[in-house]
């Protein structure tokens, strides 16, 4: 962007240029697939029970931010939150964790994908990522500014 001239005599001054906060992806820092996500869902089904689980974050500089989970049902290691409400047929409920600086998800090929779904429209990891193999068994997620 740099900077704008302002009208009559003098300039404005200049107007540092804006980065864009979005989603990374990737392991050990290495960056792996950029998203321009200002907010997203993170979703998958229990590997065991069989049900889904969706977890709503917001991008910011400071990490990840969990605003509000929703769950399918109860079973092995998915106890129902005391402060949760069923409502159409999920579970709904907000953590109330801090914000995260790196969330980090294991994918085996046994378990299947995770999806990450913005503005109406989920779409697998593998789609940017490739497909779970067990040489690369966990990815990383982080907020970062975009590269231009």
């Amino acid at each position: 962007m740099g900077s704008i001239s302002g009208a009559g005599t003098g300039s404005a001054p200049p107007i540092p240029d804006r980065q864009m906060l979005g989603l990374c992806l990737g392991v050990a820092g290495a960056v792996w697939a950029e998203l321009p996500l200002n907010q997203f869902t993170l979703a998958w089904q229990h590997s065991v029970e069989k049900v889904r689980w969706e977890e709503d974050y917001r991008v910011t500089y400071q990490g990840l931010a969990l605003e509000q989970a929703r769950i399918k049902g109860s079973g092995a290691g998915m106890e129902i939150p005391e402060t949760a409400v069923l409502r159409d047929g999920s579970w709904h409920y907000q953590p109330g964790l801090a914000q995260l600086s790196l969330l980090r998800l294991g994918r085996t090929p046994e378990a299947g994908d995770y999806q990450l779904c913005s503005d109406r429209k989920c779409h697998e990891l593998s789609e940017w990522l490739g497909p779970p193999v067990h040489e690369r068994p966990l990815v990383e997620l982080w907020s970062c500014t975009l590269s231009r």
